[in-house]
């Protein structure tokens, strides 16, 4: 997969969660936004395969990032999420997910967002669907 190069202005410093589980964001522009997370031991779930809670986790990042995009470091844009549908497709193979996510509609309050993991062999592990309202006033 090919995406647009990330403008290093754009990079914030991870928040707590993000910094705990290793993921970071590796392109970002209007209506698209991709993080990559490597996989270690702490995100297996007790069967020893990738906990799914960290997919949604994953996926509402990407889609939150996909529809608050600015192009200007000093004008951030929040979101909070409404509503978010994961759906399990496979277990990934290999030490990497890779999180895609994309504005696909909504208005100046509110906007829907979908969103697909792959695996390092670009294998589909997972997708969403997401509604998100902007928030107003900053974080």
């Amino acid at each position: 997969m090919s995406y647009p190069d990330l403008d290093p202005a754009l990079l914030e410093a991870p928040y707590p969660a993000q910094a705990h589980l290793g993921y970071e964001l590796v392109a970002w522009s209007e209506d698209l936004a991709v993080f990559r997370m490597p996989i270690r031991t702490i995100h297996h779930n007790r069967y020893g395969i990738t906990h799914g809670g960290l997919y949604s986790v994953l996926l509402d990042t990407v889609m939150g990032y996909a529809g608050c995009f600015t192009g200007d470091p000093e004008t951030r844009r929040f979101a909070m999420t409404l509503s978010l549908t994961t759906n399990y497709l496979a277990q990934p193979s290999g030490d990497v997910l890779v999180a895609e996510g994309r504005r696909v509609g909504g208005g100046r309050r509110v906007y829907f967002a979908e969103g697909t993991v792959f695996d390092g062999a670009g294998t589909v592990c997972a997708r969403a669907s997401g509604t998100f309202r902007y928030r107003t006033g900053g974080a």
